[in-house]
């Protein structure tokens, strides 16, 4: 800001004698003289729009609000081809302990699974078994980031079917007998056909030597009884303007997954790295309803929005 001037702006009492002539063009050039002399004397008024004074003030223009940002919809490393290693691990996530139980209720379905997709319970599928390093399963296609359940599998893209398998419990048989359990939470592309099973190590080694590197197979659906209970976590990102909702240890495969205030409901879209989007944000944060291939639902409220985080439902679909 320019300094004001320091020449008091009172004016002296207006005179009612006559002045003469010789007495004003005195004063004129006293002032003059005055004003040469001083350049930053002048009121106010005379200083406006002279060349280098500096402006009182500048107004700052303000930026419009940023809109909400829209997230990647990036997909996890699949399954490799046997004898190909994920080499993209899935950010781990921390698991919710000190939040309080979240309320739920169950509405039961069916025995028979009408929302089942190419899996169906009671059906037993003929195919090859394969293995590969699932390693801790960090980058597996469905996202469930690591454990140490080493009893895995990855599924053919076929039976896969956009991550519906994803979860699923399968138990796997060889020709000779021998048999075990393993949780699907991979995808095995492109070579692997359908009725294909690309193994973790382990699995493969308790039914076979795994010098022999492929062996026939027969497996089927599980619903097993001993399950813990489900838990719900969003995806890395997530905010009230968008968000990627996903089931973690669920006892039956997942068949829809729904949000909303409990009277009007959104079925979300699933992702072939199973994960159900509200790319609008609606309802992130809200009520979710939960069913399985039986028509089983659970509704479960309080679960808030916190990014890679496992929050426990405390509940859990039922044995079949």
């Amino acid at each position: 800001m320019a300094p004001r001037s320091h020449r008091s702006t009172h004016r002296p009492e207006r005179r009612t004698t006559v002045v003469s002539v010789a007495a004003v063009a005195a004063v004129g050039l006293t002032a003059s003289l005055v004003m040469a002399f001083n350049p930053e004397a002048g009121p106010d008024a005379e200083a406006t729009g002279k060349a280098g004074t500096k402006p009182v003030a500048t107004t700052k223009a303000t930026a419009p609000p940023t809109p909400p940002e829209r997230k990647p919809t990036s997909t996890p490393s699949k399954s490799p081809t046997p004898s190909v290693f994920p080499t993209t691990p899935e950010a781990a996530a921390t698991t919710e302990s000190a939040r309080p139980t979240p309320a739920s209720t169950r509405q039961p379905g069916p025995a028979s699974a009408p929302l089942a997709g190419r899996i169906r319970p009671g059906v037993d599928y003929e195919g090859v078994a394969t293995f590969y390093d699932a390693g801790t399963g960090e980058s597996g296609a469905c996202s469930f980031g690591p454990s140490d359940d080493v009893m895995t599998a990855a599924m053919n893209t076929t039976d896969y079917e956009v991550s519906q398998a994803c979860g699923a419990y399968v138990r796997v048989r060889a020709a000779g007998g021998a048999s075990v359990t393993v949780r699907i939470t991979n995808e095995c592309p492109s070579p692997c056909k359908p009725g294909q099973l690309d193994l973790s190590a382990q699995a493969f080694a308790k039914l076979a030597d795994p010098s022999r590197g492929q062996i026939p197979i027969t497996w089927n659906l599980l619903s097993p009884d001993a399950a813990d209970t489900l838990s719900i976590r969003y995806k890395t990102g997530s905010s009230q303007y968008w968000c990627g909702v996903q089931v973690i240890g669920h006892r039956n495969p997942v068949a829809r997954l729904e949000v909303g205030d409990g009277s009007d409901w959104t079925r979300l879209p699933r992702t072939e790295y199973n994960y159900f989007l509200s790319e609008q944000g609606t309802a992130c944060g809200g009520t979710i309803r939960i069913t399985d291939i039986y028509g089983e639902q659970l509704t479960v409220k309080g679960i808030a929005v916190r990014p890679d985080v496992v929050q426990s439902t405390q509940v859990q679909f039922a044995a079949r």
